[in-house]
C-alpha cells in the first residue's frame, strides 16, 4: 500500500486524474483528503491547524463549522462557485464526493 505522501506527490506530478486514481486504493477519509490536495491544498488549509495560503479561502476546518459536511454533497456535484472570488468551478463524482465528505467530517470532529 503507498503512503499518504506518496499519493499525493503521485498526485501533484500527474495531475488529478491519478490522485482520484490512486486515492481509490485507500480508506475514504484518506481518499478525500488527497482528493482534496491535489485540488484545494494551493488555497485553502486542509488540514486540522495552519494557515490557508491564498489569504481569503477559508481553512477547510472552518468550512465544516459553517456547513455540515453532508450537507456540502450536493454543491460538490453540481459545482461550488462560491467561495474566494478567483476559486475556480469544481465538480466531483459520486465516489470523490463520498470520500471528500468523509475527510472533512474527520475535521469538525477535531
Amino acid at each position: 500500500m503507498r503512503t499518504l505522501c506518496e499519493i499525493v506527490a503521485v498526485a501533484a506530478i500527474v495531475g488529478f486524474g491519478a490522485a482520484s486514481a490512486l486515492a481509490g486504493e485507500a480508506g475514504p477519509a484518506t481518499s478525500g483528503k488527497i482528493i482534496l490536495a491535489a485540488n484545494c491544498a494551493r488555497c485553502h488549509a486542509i488540514e486540522g491547524s495552519g494557515k490557508s495560503p491564498h489569504h481569503e479561502a477559508l481553512p477547510f476546518r472552518e468550512v465544516v463549522l459553517r456547513y455540515p459536511p453532508e450537507q456540502l454533497a450536493e454543491a460538490l456535484a453540481e459545482g461550488i462557485i462560491s467561495g474566494h472570488p478567483d476559486m475556480p468551478e469544481f465538480t466531483f463524482e459520486p465516489a470523490e464526493i463520498e470520500a471528500i465528505v468523509a475527510y472533512l467530517t474527520t475535521l469538525k470532529a477535531d
